[in-house]
Formats: structure tokens, sequence, C-alpha cells
């Protein structure tokens, strides 16, 4: 597998609010940023396909298997296209 695949990160909602582009129970990408973490957020990649700030503890970090990392990362890919149509 590749390197850049290792340190793809995902995450559970467990809470979302009236408007956001989140669905509670759904996994979303997220991505690496360090100021983000220093104030108790995750930059995730919502429903509307762009990357956000939201509360860390909104979410649960999930490990993946690295068998299956590269297949929910186009299943997610894949929803966040869908839904800019």
């Amino acid at each position: 597998m590749q390197a850049h695949k290792r340190h793809i990160r995902f995450a559970i909602c467990l809470a979302a609010r009236s408007g956001e582009d989140l669905e509670v129970g759904k996994v979303y990408r997220v991505l690496p940023d360090v100021q983000a973490s220093e104030v108790g957020c995750l930059r995730v990649i919502d429903e509307s396909g762009e990357d956000y700030l939201y509360a860390a503890k909104r979410f649960v970090l999930v490990d993946i298997a690295e068998e299956a990392r590269g297949r929910l990362l186009k299943a997610v890919k894949g929803e966040a296209g869908a839904t800019r149509r």
C-alpha cells in the first residue's frame, strides 16, 4: 500500500446540528491539520465535498485495516462527488 494511504484517517460522526452538511453515523475522511487539533477540532470533508473544521468531540476516529482503506476512500470520494451534482 502506498505510504500516503497509511496516513489517511476516518471518523464517524456522533453529533450533527440542523443545517450542517454532516450525518450522524456516517464515516468521513479527516484531513491532517495540526492547528485544528490544537484547538480541539478535526478538518473533515463533509457532505458538501469541501473540508471544514468541526469539534473533534462530535466524532470518533476509527482505525481501518490497510486492505480496506483504499476501498473506503473510494466510497467516501464517490459519495462526495454524487452530493455535488
